[in-house]
């Protein structure tokens, strides 16, 4: 199985809406994450206009449409992206292929685009992408305690890195 990943175009703003409104994904993103087809199609515009600085990016599994990540440049001089809204289509899970995808678009950032530091941050309560993002190689940095306001509560954000020396060969 190859996991793939590329640059999302207009035709991909329905998979993506479907998606990130999934009723077993839409928790677990950002809450100032864009869920209509109307402001993620302004998201894929931008990555298209601006590939050097933002990306919303597809993972395809033979050329089928298995998930999303999007990140942004946050540090020009020190070669840093942040990295979110990773999200793989129920159908394709518990295959290693949302492992594979972290792997995938890690390599892709650092590798072809230049990037040195990679970061992200996950919310406290979301086990399953904090194992996820261990096995992906992410190195656990931090905790943002209390930080965000989550239906109903106060939840901790926990931080990841990864430079390009944690890369696996």
């Amino acid at each position: 199985m190859t996991v793939t990943v590329r640059l999302a175009i207009p035709e991909d703003v329905p998979f993506l809406a479907g998606l990130v409104s999934d009723e077993d994904v839409a928790p677990f993103l950002a809450a100032v994450r864009p869920t209509s087809a109307e402001e993620l199609g302004i998201e894929v515009a931008r990555s298209l206009a601006e590939p050097d600085d933002f990306g919303v990016m597809v993972f395809a599994v033979e050329g089928e449409r298995a998930g999303t990540a999007t990140w942004e440049q946050v540090n020009r001089r020190s070669r840093i992206a942040s990295v979110g809204a990773f999200a793989i289509d129920p159908a394709f899970r518990r295959r290693g292929i949302g492992d594979e995808a972290a792997r995938v678009l890690q390599r892709h950032l650092i590798r072809e685009l230049g990037f040195h530091r990679l970061q992200m941050e996950i919310y406290g309560f979301n086990d399953r992408a904090l194992r996820h993002a261990e096995r992906a190689g992410w190195v656990r940095e931090g905790v943002r305690r209390k930080a965000y306001w989550h239906d109903g509560e106060w939840v901790d954000g926990i931080l990841f890195g990864l430079v390009a020396e944690d890369l696996e060969p």
